[in-house]
C-alpha cells in the first residue's frame, strides 16, 4: 500500500506543470523626490526596458494631477511609448499603439451638423 501511494505522490509531482524560471529583472533606475506639499516626481527604470517618468501637482479640487510617460518592448523588439496627462478630466494617454475611433461616415456628420444649425436657430424638439 505504501509503495502505491509513494507512486501516486511521484505520478503527481512529474506530472504538475514545471514553471520556467526567468532570471530576475534589475532595476537600474529608481529616483524618487517628494517635497511633501503634494508635488513629486519619480522616474523607474529596469533592464528589461520597462522605464517609466511621472510628475505630480495637487490639483484645485483636491485631486493630484500627473503628467509623464511610460515605456516598454514587446516580444517582437518595437518599443512603445504612452505619454499621460492624468488630472480633473481623468487619465488622457497619448500614444501611436493606441486604437483610434473610425471617423463618423459622412451621413452622420451632416446629421450632427444640421442639428447644431437648428440649435443655433433655436429649433428644439421634445
Amino acid at each position: 500500500m505504501k509503495l502505491i501511494l509513494l507512486a501516486c505522490l511521484a505520478a503527481v509531482a512529474a506530472a504538475a506543470p514545471q514553471l520556467d524560471q526567468a532570471p530576475p529583472v534589475a532595476i537600474i533606475r529608481d529616483d524618487r523626490v517628494d517635497n511633501g506639499d503634494g508635488n513629486f516626481n519619480y522616474a523607474f527604470e529596469a533592464d528589461n526596458g520597462i522605464a517609466m517618468e511621472v510628475a505630480g501637482t495637487p490639483g484645485a479640487g483636491g485631486q493630484v494631477n500627473m503628467q509623464g510617460a511610460y515605456r516598454l518592448t514587446f516580444p517582437d523588439g518595437t518599443v512603445a511609448e504612452i505619454r499621460f496627462i492624468a488630472n480633473e478630466n481623468g487619465f488622457q494617454p497619448e500614444s501611436d499603439i493606441l486604437p483610434t475611433p473610425h471617423p463618423l461616415p459622412l451621413h452622420a456628420q451632416e446629421q450632427i451638423r444640421f442639428a447644431q444649425e437648428q440649435r443655433a436657430l433655436g429649433i428644439t424638439f421634445e
